[in-house]
């Protein structure tokens, strides 16, 4: 006589049965074996602050304070938000030596923590006794700073926070940058001016654009912490560097661009074109930000448009801010469908797409629109969601067959439960 212990046993094999033959017979493979690289831990990202510490930092311009104070503010603000997983470090500039000897002014940098795990409280502490003193020796303090963050894979990012331009050519730090750029490390350098003048402006966006990090202009404190809070973030990311293009007025002159990151500048109110080809069955996906380098009115917005050779347009992302952001982002995404109708074997010919890129920035009188503001422009070309495969699929993937296979386990499962539940009560009535 079957018991109902052992009915119920089979049932539950039953259904495991079911579960494992309806699953993809590569599921398994996909996943790789134990202990491939994919489960190979990452190396943490390593970042480095570089502090200005001169004696211009004394200037109380910032929020009634002065540089100093807003940037230890900021600091203490940013470390108290750093990711578990980043290994920070904090170097200065200017900060020891108060005397007039060039050549000591110009060794004036040291590295005041060390990259790596971060103890909050013993970081603030160091921040703490810093005092605006000496020279700004830039070029030393970043090749300092690459010194500081050098060996490994990860992620290597340099922070620098200055309110002058450097005091120490003929160590050109620009030149420096580009050096850096040339070794290969895949170090970025962000800049960070604090209400820059036109020089310095010139200086730290060249300082940045050697390496493909950013340059942002700032007045306040809640901008120096929010900005430096982002570019810690983004330390955790791959590092990237972008390749340098440049828009045309119209289509049938722009680009041809491939799958990359890509740096351009664009005018206050203008618009810029490129160039992506687009196979069928295949996806193009695209991103655009512009960052406000300077100072710009309120109300402002970014437009991204795929159109066709002909002036259709296809689809179009945009985004609006209002003055609380200095970097303003937005996306599409273009499926081109596969042509099933094709008469012949021949390869499929492409679909020249045209990307526009279009700016509602503008500025008060006293602020210089040229040259244009960063633009970082992220283009992907991915086989499209209805590609056809070599096997049975449905469409959006392998995770089809984990719901059919869950919704056919279900259903099982309840008939089965019920005529349990019933034989169970049929046994009860005639005992």
């Amino acid at each position: 006589m079957i018991t109902r212990k052992r009915l119920a046993t089979g049932a539950c094999a039953l259904l495991a049965a079911l579960t494992v033959g309806l699953l993809p017979t590569g599921a398994a493979a996909d996943d790789g074996p134990a202990g491939s690289d994919a489960d190979s831990p990452k190396e943490s990202p390593k970042v480095e602050l570089v502090l200005d510490v001169s004696g211009s930092m004394r200037t109380r311009d910032i929020d009634g304070q002065s540089r100093m104070s807003a940037a230890k503010q900021a600091f203490n603000d940013v470390l108290d938000a750093v990711p578990q997983e980043v290994r920070l470090g904090i170097r200065t500039l200017g900060a020891d030596y108060p005397g007039q000897d060039r050549q000591r002014g110009c060794k004036d940098t040291r590295q005041l923590y060390p990259v790596g795990p971060l103890d909050r409280t013993e970081a603030k502490t160091a921040v703490a006794t810093l005092a605006p003193t000496g020279w700004t020796p830039i070029g030393p303090a970043l090749l300092g700073a690459a010194e500081d963050l050098k060996g490994g894979e990860a992620t290597k990012r340099i922070v620098l926070i200055t309110d002058g331009e450097d005091t120490c050519a003929p160590l050109d730090p620009c030149e420096v940058a580009r050096d850096i750029a040339a070794r290969g490390i895949h170090l970025v350098i962000d800049t960070l001016g604090l209400v820059p003048d036109a020089k310095t402006r010139r200086q730290l966006t060249c300082i940045a654009e050697a390496t493909g990090g950013t340059y942002t202009s700032v007045h306040r404190t809640e901008e120096l912490s929010g900005r430096v809070q982002q570019l810690v973030d983004r330390a955790a990311d791959p590092v990237v560097t972008p390749v340098a293009t440049e828009g045309t007025g119209r289509c049938m002159d722009a680009p041809q661009l491939k799958p990359g990151l890509y740096t351009d500048r664009q005018e206050f109110g203008k618009h810029r074109w490129y160039r992506v080809d687009v196979l069928p069955g295949q996806e193009l996906r695209a991103s655009v930000s512009i960052s406000a380098d300077r100072a710009v009115n309120n109300d402002y917005g970014v437009l991204l448009r795929a159109v066709t050779t002909h002036g259709r347009e296809i689809v179009r992302g945009a985004e609006a801010g209002d003055g609380r952001t200095d970097v303003i982002s937005t996306g599409l995404r273009y499926p081109k469908k596969d042509d099933q109708d094709a008469l012949d074997d021949s390869k499929p010919a492409a679909e020249t797409v045209c990307l526009q890129v279009s700016n509602s920035f503008s500025a008060p009188s006293s602020v210089k629109t040229t040259p244009g503001m960063p633009v970082e422009l992220a283009i992907d070309v991915v086989d499209g969601p209805d590609a056809a495969s070599d096997v049975a699929s449905f469409g959006l993937g392998r995770g089809w067959w984990l719901l059919g296979t869950l919704v056919l386990a279900g259903f099982l499962g309840g008939l089965i439960w019920g005529w349990l539940s019933r034989w169970r009560f049929a046994v009860w009535r005639t005992n």
